[in-house]
């Protein structure tokens, strides 16, 4: 079961991600191999879309929408996908994307039908969504995260797509209120993902939070500016960690003029973390 655990600093560890910064392969993280080569598993992406302004300060959304044929994800969060304002309506056609692409938007009775949430949206291919959990996030910028568990063909998950505050205080108060809601709910192989608005490692950092539950806290790939990514803001954790295969920077010509931030994807193994947990769950029986 995932229960609370009290996050204790490891210098060790910070001092080491710090040091190794500048040696790794910025654009890749992964277990094994690249997940471009890699076949197996679930393709997951996450993408702050920038209200469909790109870098030229052109509002394209058919431009988004080929970065995210591009990307080719079974299940890919966006975040920035609506008006800040006023009816906060879509900024992308979402019948078009299931026309074209075959994504389907998650919806949910409470909003009045709408996909977005705090301009979050949730999109999958083939999926069966049991549950949509839109989740007000604390803090002095209008902020939220969609929960919402699903049963892909390999397996159930949960997903959280959020969009984390640009002041600190807030971030630390809105990584308590996901960690308090999904700790709450019924178990099952949980991947956090989205716009983080945080890069450090450090033990103030709201990142820091997560790490006794979500990981890899490690991967650490620079998505901001998209044109010459310095900033690790667009993250993808998993619990259980072995969740996640891979994780990767989608970085091409297109990608670096859609949006300031580059789109982040994973290969995740809903199966494999789907049997752990349920032999987590006989042992706690027995």
């Amino acid at each position: 079961m995932l229960k609370r655990k009290k996050a204790r600093p490891d210098k060790r560890h910070i001092r080491a991600s710090i040091l190794s910064a500048p040696h790794q392969d910025r654009k890749v993280y992964s277990v094994s191999s690249s997940i471009t080569h890699a076949h197996a598993g679930t393709l997951i992406a996450s993408y702050n879309v920038h209200k469909c302004v790109g870098v030229d300060q052109r509002f394209d959304p058919e431009r988004i929408a080929a970065v995210i044929e591009e990307i080719g994800a079974d299940v890919i969060a966006l975040q920035e996908a609506a008006q800040r304002f006023g009816e906060r309506n879509a900024l992308l056609d979402f019948a078009q994307l299931e026309r074209r692409h075959g994504l389907v938007s998650v919806r949910f009775p409470d909003n009045n039908g709408r996909q977005c949430w705090h301009g979050n949206v949730l999109l999958f291919r083939a999926a069966v969504v049991r549950d949509v959990h839109p989740l007000r996030l604390p803090g002095v910028e209008p902020r939220g995260a969609l929960v919402v568990d699903m049963d892909l063909d390999v397996g159930p998950l949960r997903v959280v797509a959020a969009h984390l505050g640009l002041l600190r205080s807030s971030r630390a108060r809105q990584a308590e209120a996901i960690l308090t809601t999904v700790c709450a709910r019924s178990e099952r192989p949980t991947l956090l993902l989205g716009d983080l608005n945080e890069w450090r490692l450090s033990v103030r950092s709201s990142l820091h939070t997560f790490g006794p539950h979500f990981g890899p806290l490690g991967a650490d790939l620079p998505t901001f500016p998209s044109r010459f990514p310095l900033f690790a803001l667009d993250r993808i954790l998993g619990n259980p960690q072995s969740l996640i295969l891979g994780i990767e920077v989608h970085d091409t010509a297109l990608s670096r003029v859609a949006s300031d931030h580059l789109p982040i994807k994973a290969r995740i193994n809903v199966a494999g973390a789907a049997s752990n947990f349920e032999a987590e769950r006989g042992r706690m029986a027995a």
